[in-house]
């Protein structure tokens, strides 16, 4: 199956509008193309599932399938945010990005593919006051522990809001830590669901956190302290 073939087949499977498909392939061909292009995966063949694939496996999550409010959270390359940003039209979604070169790629991909509903952000999630509280959803793939994860993003959700973490496999030490964490940042854990987004995803979880109290107003601290400084350890 040929890399349009898949993506008009996610685009089917997902109800997605019918130029869903064809602005996917414009972020692939961008990926491929551009040798600033921040992943290891730029490949169409590959990137496809490794990117596309598993960034709309989030839509399963039906709060995110409703929200209104977005933050992708390390956007990186625009996975998951700007591929979220095209399927979810009634949606805004801020690509949260805090490397200069890699927010010049999400800029290049953004008005590649078309996408008006979505916004670059130049900054770290501990560093950008006009999303604290704003967000229904905040998505991170592949960017940290859970406890970090948990702390990037309670601060920029409303109560009622989700984090949607996307993770391999996590160690018991981990998950406990990342569950204190939820604890002392208004958090509580609610559901991992494993996925199988393409043939050959191995430990594919989504971890789903809700936000039911306020963020104590000490968060977010200063950045860099969640890295040096981690909620939810043991000691």
């Amino acid at each position: 199956m040929s890399a349009a073939e898949r993506l008009a087949q996610l685009a089917l499977g997902y109800r997605l509008a019918a130029d869903a498909a064809p602005r996917f392939g414009r972020l692939l061909e961008l990926l491929e193309s551009d040798p600033r292009a921040p992943s290891s995966v730029t490949a169409s063949a590959a990137a496809v599932d490794r990117h596309v694939a598993d960034s709309l496996s989030a839509l399963e999550i039906a709060p995110l399938r409703a929200a209104r409010q977005i933050a992708d959270i390390g956007s990186g390359a625009g996975f998951p945010g700007l591929v979220l940003a095209i399927a979810l039209p009634q949606a805004r979604i801020t690509l949260l990005e805090s490397v200069g070169r890699r927010c010049e790629f999400l800029e290049r991909a953004r008005v590649a593919t078309g996408t008006t509903n979505a916004a670059v952000v130049c900054a770290r999630a501990e560093a950008w006051p006009a999303g604290l509280a704003q967000h229904d959803i905040a998505t991170a793939r592949a960017l940290g522990p859970l406890a970090l994860l948990c702390e990037y993003a309670a601060p920029l959700l409303v109560i009622g809001g989700r984090l949607i973490a996307w993770k391999g496999k996590v160690s018991r030490v981990e998950q406990a830590a990342g569950d204190r964490a939820a604890g002392e940042l208004g958090l509580e854990a609610a559901g991992v669901i494993r996925s199988r987004p393409y043939p050959g995803s191995e430990e594919h979880h989504l971890h789903i956190y809700a936000k039911t109290a306020a963020t104590p107003i000490r968060f977010p601290r200063r950045p860099g302290a969640a890295r040096k400084r981690p909620l939810g350890a043991r000691r």
